[in-house]
């Protein structure tokens, strides 16, 4: 049986038939609309720590990069989470083959080039991300528009190991330290609401953090997410229309059904 992927054949349009939580009314990403989005008064400022956090392993899934944390100390508080704590377990990111499309959310139907996603899970709650990741509340994602601009530094580290797992199922240890804070945007204005993971299974466990601002990378650190393939060294090359290169992995919006997107604006940075 083929895997779930991103070409015609095995892509989101697909993915319901094996894993039918995929074809619920709370799934993820969508469309936000800016007019539709109220500003919560009752919403505050997200609360993200990260210290001393190294990457135990960095993998390429075959539908995307991702950055596995090992160790170190990371808090995720405030805003929609309430008095729980979250703590980072990976991060990854979606993008397009060119920069006119790649990210899963959209905002007023606008793609970005890119989205990266940092994921963690409910430690107040639950005693593994597996358990969380299967229940309600269990994960808070904080979703990063990506933008072509200025190398960023921090990403760098990733980019440039990124030679080194080119196929699916390869995967290298990083031996310096990640700073996840640096890929936060300086205004920490964002949209929240409850949605899935946007990948199979597409479990409903997902508080949605979406930032405003996004952060930019630049054209060469996208090329090299890019250059990334989609299948093992021991495969045949896929005879589809991506040929193999893992570029186009992501979801399009689903449906927001009766859910309601909130806002928080953080006026005291705006430039």
């Amino acid at each position: 049986m083929v895997g779930w992927g991103y070409a015609k054949a095995n892509g989101p349009s697909t993915w319901p038939a094996m894993f039918p939580v995929a074809g619920g009314s709370k799934q993820s990403p969508i469309d936000i609309k800016r007019r539709g989005c109220p500003e919560d008064p009752r919403l505050n400022k997200i609360r993200a720590a990260y210290a001393d956090i190294m990457i135990s392993e960095l993998s390429n899934s075959g539908a995307s990069w991702k950055a596995q944390i090992g160790s170190g100390r990371s808090s995720l508080r405030g805003g929609p989470l309430g008095d729980d704590e979250y703590v980072l377990e990976q991060f990854h990111p979606h993008w397009g083959k060119t920069n006119e499309r790649g990210s899963e959310h959209t905002v007023d139907g606008t793609c970005y080039p890119a989205e990266l996603h940092l994921v963690h899970w409910n430690k107040s709650k639950f005693s593994s991300f597996a358990q969380a990741a299967a229940s309600e509340g269990g994960l808070a994602v904080l979703g990063m528009f990506l933008t072509i601009g200025q190398e960023h530094p921090e990403m760098s580290k990733i980019c440039n190991l990124l030679p080194f797992i080119s196929h699916k199922g390869q995967a290298i240890t990083v031996t310096n330290p990640v700073r996840p804070e640096t890929f936060l945007p300086k205004n920490g204005s964002y949209y929240t609401y409850s949605g899935s993971l946007t990948t199979p299974p597409c479990y409903e466990s997902v508080t949605w953090i979406v930032f405003e601002q996004p952060i930019q990378v630049s054209e060469a650190q996208l090329d090299a997410f890019r250059r990334l393939k989609s299948y093992h060294p021991c495969e045949d090359c896929p005879q589809d229309e991506l040929q193999g290169a893992l570029v186009e992995n992501y979801r399009p919006p689903c449906p927001l059904c009766d859910r309601v997107v909130r806002k928080y604006s953080d006026k005291q940075e705006e430039e």
